[in-house]
């Protein structure tokens, strides 16, 4: 079992710091009774995925002093993600997800609530770990598993625009976890204090009452994102600045389990964007990761690295 404190003392930022709750996922491979263990939560997803792109990444969250937590800390140690910033609570379990697989695509059930991440206040947030990044990320879902949740993140935006630290923020609406009223006034609260602003179609027509991407893109622009991308599915995504706007195709793939796709397009954006600055050709890198993220199960197993990216660039057009 981990000690019940901080991994260890946080130590420099990284490049890129995200935000919120990693998840234990069980995800049932179609046909099949059995459930293969995994790992998910979005935020988690997009550490794991831009330190496979080559990014420096760590993460802050807190997690269970349980098997589920301790498989964590492995887990980011393995692929390179720093966890200086982790908190260990020995009284709060890390929280688990199930994954199964309908006409309609893949099903969500959870097991998160009173989780250790949902317990962290915003006095526990290492300011320094925040201004010393050049990006931070983090969602929707990162504010809807509790109030005080919610009010970190919150604290961690204003850090970091206040120390000029670009903001990342993904709407992620779970309507699981909490009414559209609350979601779409803390989501509309926080996308105002970030520079790049993705959301999806579906995400959006909830939050907005807008169909239409370009419309979509006009009003997550007007509460004052630099970089909007909406996504489409199989469509691409539309990215949008106020001086210009694109969809960039989706690359060809054959998908079996979309788990993580959006989180593994985060992670590769903000890679690619810090390397090149350039918002229309990351989006184009991130498409591609983000597809060849839908072709295994999990969330974690089938993100691509970044030779397999640029491999798929080249070859699937």
């Amino acid at each position: 079992m981990p000690s019940p404190t901080v991994q260890s003392p946080v130590t420099q930022s990284p490049d890129i710091v995200c935000i919120g709750e990693p998840l234990f996922e069980l995800n049932q491979a179609k046909g099949s009774e059995a459930f293969l263990p995994g790992h998910g939560g979005d935020t988690s997803n997009c550490a794991i995925a831009a330190a496979r792109q080559g990014a420096s990444v760590g993460y802050v969250t807190a997690v269970g002093a349980d098997n589920f937590g301790q498989s964590f800390l492995d887990l980011w140690k393995k692929e390179g993600v720093d966890f200086s910033a982790v908190k260990i609570d020995p009284a709060a379990p890390t929280g688990i997800y199930f994954v199964t697989h309908g006409p309609e695509g893949h099903v969500f059930s959870y097991r998160r609530a009173g989780s250790a991440a949902s317990r962290m206040t915003p006095e526990e947030l290492s300011l320094g770990y925040i201004r010393d990044a050049k990006v931070i990320h983090t969602s929707g879902i990162s504010q809807a598993i509790s109030s005080q949740a919610a009010d970190l993140v919150f604290k961690a935006l204003k850090t970091a625009r206040e120390a000029g630290v670009l903001v990342s923020y993904d709407t992620n609406l779970r309507l699981r976890l909490w009414p559209i009223e609350r979601a779409r006034a803390v989501i509309h609260a926080a996308a105002a204090l970030a520079d790049i602003l993705k959301t999806s179609s579906d995400d959006a027509f909830e939050l907005t009452g807008e169909k239409d991407a370009d419309k979509i893109a006009d009003f997550y622009l007007g509460l004052g994102p630099k970089i909007v991308i909406v996504t489409l599915g199989a469509d691409g995504a539309l990215v949008a600045t106020k001086e210009k706007r694109m969809v960039i195709p989706a690359i060809p793939v054959k998908p079996v389990d979309a788990t993580g796709a959006g989180d593994t397009f985060d992670g590769a954006f903000l890679t690619e964007y810090l390397r090149s600055r350039d918002a229309f050709a990351a989006a184009r890198y991130a498409n591609a990761a983000a597809g060849l993220a839908t072709e295994g199960y999990g969330a974690v197993a089938p993100m691509p690295t970044r030779s397999d990216v640029e491999a798929a660039l080249l070859n699937r057009k």
